[in-house]
């Protein structure tokens, strides 16, 4: 009766180890870009359908991710700011691109439908300045004749947290207005001269629908989600052009990820007639030596599944999937970069 008792629970305690194992790899955890969230999102309800491994994808931001990442709190941080190889190394960290995206200016003003007014860069920028304050200011009705633009205040909308999306967003304002780059600069977090701030794109967003006369920017899922009003923007060659995944494309097109240290490119003002100029992509950060290396491998898994099966879906939501050459080239990367304690690599 013992000896049964004392076989009974050590196969109880054998079948509970197993199942604690079994679902420590079952879950990977994430943290970071707003960004990309509605792909995660997608990517990983289907990935969990397929493989029963579910991701945890908190969206915090990308200054809240790489914090994250770096106190090893998370499986893997995302960043849409590219860190610099000096401090990826710093850390012993390793970012690859996992999709690419654009930032739209998005505007709430009664009887203005989407994707009727134009912007230029420098007239963003005068904008964000606080230099340009009302809706009719010759600024925007010499770019927009025909439609009546009201005499009206137009309150400012801008992330509040430390975000990618502002880097994208700064960054792009920095090249092309260089009182916006010596006054503002750019980065995760600016001090704004005017305005108000959300937190994450959502609430840029929530704030911009609720706000009459107002102007934000935002990722562009978040824009076709909760159905904001977008404009069109001049890019580098003097064209106006309206974001979509073909624009994002044309954007993404001349990036040369091969001869980037550290996969840092940037995709913001980039040369093309189609091109959108406030482009840019999400990175994924992951210590290059792994402490946990099964959920390591997870996380390898589920980006290597997303490259192979995920561009539909991207597409569906106006992103852009990472071009299969530049997957390829992730994948050796993966293998020359990623590894357990003994130096044996994950993927």
């Amino acid at each position: 009766m013992h000896r049964k008792f004392f076989l009974f629970v050590q196969s109880s305690l054998a079948i509970t180890a197993l199942a604690a194992t079994s679902s420590f790899a079952q879950e990977i955890t994430g943290a970071g870009a707003t960004f990309p969230y509605p792909i995660y999102a997608k990517w990983a309800d289907a990935y969990k359908n397929s493989t029963n491994v579910k991701l945890n994808y908190q969206s915090i931001g990308s200054g809240g991710g790489i914090k994250q990442i770096q106190s090893k709190t998370v499986d893997f941080g995302a960043s849409d700011m590219p860190l610099k190889l000096e401090e990826l190394d710093k850390f012993g960290l390793y970012q690859f691109p996992a999709i690419i995206g654009g930032n739209v200016p998005v505007y709430n003003l009664k009887g203005i439908d989407t994707r009727q007014i134009k912007f230029t860069g420098p007239l963003l920028a005068d904008i964000w300045l606080g230099k340009i304050n009302k809706w009719n200011d010759p600024a925007i009705t010499k770019l927009n004749p025909g439609i009546k633009l009201p005499d009206q205040a137009i309150t400012v909308v801008s992330r509040s947290d430390g975000s990618g999306t502002t880097f994208i967003w700064t960054n792009y304002l920095s090249k092309v207005s260089p009182e916006f780059k010596s006054t503002v600069g750019e980065g995760t977090s600016v001090k704004w001269p005017v305005g108000v701030g959300g937190k994450g794109n959502e609430g840029v967003a929530s704030f911009v629908q609720k706000l009459d006369g107002s102007i934000g920017y935002v990722e562009y899922a978040y824009a076709k989600v909760n159905k904001l009003s977008y404009g069109g923007i001049q890019n580098k060659e003097r064209e106006f052009v309206f974001p979509d995944d073909e624009t994002f494309q044309a954007a993404a097109a001349g990036a040369d990820w091969a001869k980037a240290p550290g996969n840092y490119v940037i995709l913001t003002d980039q040369p093309g007639k189609k091109t959108w100029p406030i482009t840019g992509a999400s990175f994924i950060l992951l210590y290059k030596q792994q402490e946990k290396p099964e959920k390591g491998k997870e996380v390898l898994k589920f980006f290597d599944w997303a490259f192979a099966n995920g561009a539909k879906m991207a597409s569906e939501l106006e992103y852009v999937a990472i071009p299969e050459t530049v997957a390829s080239m992730i994948r050796s990367q993966w293998k020359a970069n990623i590894k357990d304690s003994t130096g044996k690599a994950l993927f």
